[in-house]
């Protein structure tokens, strides 16, 4: 896990940051796993459910995903030498120190070659499969780049394309994964159609608001509930009909006239020994920050697990959150609001950033001048957009202070550049307002802490 140094400039600043690492500890992929299954006398338990291995003659694990690594050691630690074969895609640099389920980098949240060769390579391990047979499978957020195989006829360049043309124009990840699905030979319950008639067991990392099991990761091993007419619908939304690549444009016509084979629905005998439980989610991380932060002396609120839509809007709607509870405040009392989720940042500039970035960045503008109010926006993962920032804080002195040194934070904003103005601040000041974690080994989305204190700080 990434941990931070405190930076005494701003205020509050290692209150946030021994939040943020108390939430992050509170859904660690290898404890939620360790903590989800039980393995006693030949037993596997899960969710309810109790697993006869003496039935099984192969365990094989699969999977893919940001987290998952970590998912993997706690596997290793329940099963030993009981796996027969493993291996699961990752993100590049997000690996952990296994010892039997071989490890496959691979790129996100574009998918690259080493995406698609690793999840060949999963998709025949599990066709291998029969009724003596238990597959495990460890997905988290991130999988739906990772584990990729496009669908006959379109290529890896093909989707590489619709994707990030989807990711520019704002769609949300429900929205991309629509799309994504019917473009997959893995996704949309066609892992488990794969692995069928082998019994499997997902265990899932949710990084999508709510929980979905269709959306997490595209959902490989769950009923797929969107259709190739909404995965178009998507494409009309955003008018990208004549931009996309014709090959895929042509599958996604066929596909809504019915010519092409659906996605797996419910009540598909495929799924009938199938089942998917989720290990960790925000309203963990949540549940774990509001905890820290009342231990702290904040009176804390929840106020939503499910944050969304563009990130400035999402940065307004916490700033008017904060000062309305400032409203009801005494002198000297603190208070803490939580909020999980995800944002989108549609990109209109050339610069650089991410949705926790540019949310913080925005932040900063509506409350400069405040000297009671303090924000971290990151991302649980450690990233946040293609860079190695987690996220940011900021606080009423952001802004100005950025100006007083020549750096101009609405322009930068303006520019979705929302990276270069924190390093460029960070330089300046020899502060370290850039949240930078390095891969923290989980992924349940994004976590927002304001931290509210009525009476004044000086600042530096």
């Amino acid at each position: 896990m990434g941990q931070l140094n405190s930076d005494a400039v701003l205020p509050d600043r290692q209150n946030l940051v021994d939040i943020f690492n108390t939430a992050l500890a509170a859904v660690d992929p290898c404890n939620a796993v360790l903590k989800a299954l039980r393995v006693e006398q030949n037993q596997l338990q899960v969710a309810g459910a109790t697993y006869d291995l003496s039935l099984f003659q192969r365990i094989i694990v699969v999977g893919a995903g940001k987290a998952t690594a970590r998912m993997a050691l706690a596997v290793e630690a329940l099963f030993g030498k009981r796996i027969s074969a493993g291996l699961i895609v990752v993100k590049d640099g997000h690996t952990a120190p296994l010892k039997i389920i071989e490890q496959v980098e691979a790129a996100h949240p574009v998918p690259n070659q080493a995406g698609i060769a690793g999840t060949q390579r999963v998709l025949e391990m599990v066709r291998g499969a029969d009724e003596k047979t238990l597959v495990i499978c460890l997905i988290s957020g991130g999988a739906s780049a990772l584990l990729v195989a496009p669908i006959e006829g379109v290529t890896l360049q093909d989707k590489q394309e619709a994707t990030r043309l989807l990711l520019n124009a704002g769609a949300t990840i429900n929205e991309l994964n629509a799309v994504r699905k019917h473009l997959s030979a893995v996704k949309g319950g066609r892992l488990a159609q794969a692995a069928f008639p082998a019994q499997l067991v997902t265990l899932i990392v949710s990084d999508v608001i709510g929980d979905p099991l269709d959306v997490i990761a595209s959902g490989p091993t769950s009923p797929d509930n969107s259709t190739f007419a909404d995965a178009w619908a998507v494409i009309a939304k955003f008018g990208l009909q004549g931009k996309l690549p014709p090959r895929v444009a042509d599958y996604l016509q066929r596909g809504s006239a019915a010519q092409v084979p659906e996605t797996v629905k419910a009540n598909d005998p495929c799924l009938a020994g199938t089942r998917n439980v989720i290990v960790a989610s925000i309203r963990q991380a949540l549940a774990a920050a509001q905890q820290a932060a009342t231990q702290l002396g904040f009176v804390t609120k929840i106020i939503s697990d499910k944050l969304h839509g563009e990130a400035r809007d999402a940065a307004h709607f916490l700033v008017q959150s904060a000062h309305a509870e400032m409203t009801d405040m005494n002198p000297n009392e603190q208070r803490c609001l939580l909020c999980g989720g995800e944002t989108t940042v549609t990109v209109r500039g050339t610069g650089m950033g991410g949705r926790n970035q540019e949310l913080a960045l925005a932040f900063s503008l509506e409350i400069e001048g405040d000297q009671d109010i303090t924000l971290l926006s990151a991302g649980t993962d450690g990233t946040d957009g293609p860079n190695d920032a987690a996220g940011a804080l900021v606080d009423g002195a952001t802004a100005p202070r950025a100006r007083s040194l020549g750096i101009d934070p609405r322009s930068y904003l303006d520019n979705n550049d929302s990276y270069t103005f924190f390093q460029h601040f960070d330089a300046a000041t020899g502060t370290q307002r850039h949240l930078k974690t390095g891969p923290t080994g989980t992924n349940v989305m994004d976590i927002q802490i304001v931290l509210l204190n009525k009476s004044a700080h000086p600042h530096a």
